[in-house]
């Protein structure tokens, strides 16, 4: 009975902190959450910034519940070459597809929009042109213009490409295939 007094407490503690490291490590990547190697910031910050130095912004719009958005957080934006060359050219958004909070960009206020069980944000709905699919990658320009989104998982060596490809401007004057077989990066 003394064994049993001292295992189920240990036991309670390694449970505790096995969750406590799982729940940082996947919350990790959200802004102002210490342990990410991407730079996220918010997206009106991302504007204001983006409007004073002319970089442009990559957002990242996800839901909690999407296993492949978890799997490109820890593989993609996980790999330090990755998050050096957003941090480097970009300003980065981690968007909550479903977040509830309204945000304000210009003079426009983006709102949820509540439906049945989940719902969906206004803004999520404008940057992926209502095609709501999750993970998916868009870009903006410094104007907060569109440049494009990519839905889906993206691997680390294609999303380098797609990262060149919308820094450098190339897709003003050819498509991302002409780009890659082009040899660029």
């Amino acid at each position: 009975m003394k064994k049993l007094g001292i295992i189920l407490p240990l036991l309670l503690i390694v449970g505790i902190v096995w969750v406590s490291y799982g729940f940082v490590n996947h919350y990790s990547f959200h802004p102002g959450v210490p342990g990410g190697k991407v730079n996220w910031v918010s997206m009106e910050e991302a504007v204001t910034l983006a409007e004073q130095d002319g970089k442009k912004i990559v957002v990242d719009v996800y839901t909690d519940w999407c296993g492949w958005c978890k799997v490109m957080d820890r593989q993609t934006y996980g790999n330090q070459n990755i998050a050096d060359y957003i941090n480097e050219n970009f300003h980065a958004v981690k968007f909550d597809a479903e977040g509830k909070e309204s945000i304000t960009i210009g003079d426009k206020t983006y709102k949820f929009v509540n439906q049945g069980r989940r719902g969906y944000h206004e803004y999520a709905a404008w940057l992926l042109a209502g095609q709501m699919s999750f993970p998916s990658t868009t870009f903006l320009d410094s104007d907060h213009s569109m440049i494009g989104a990519v839905p889906g998982f993206i691997k680390p060596t294609q999303f380098s490409q797609i990262l060149e490809y919308t820094h450098t401007e190339a897709y003003e004057n050819m498509s991302f295939q002409e780009y890659v077989e082009s040899g660029s990066k």
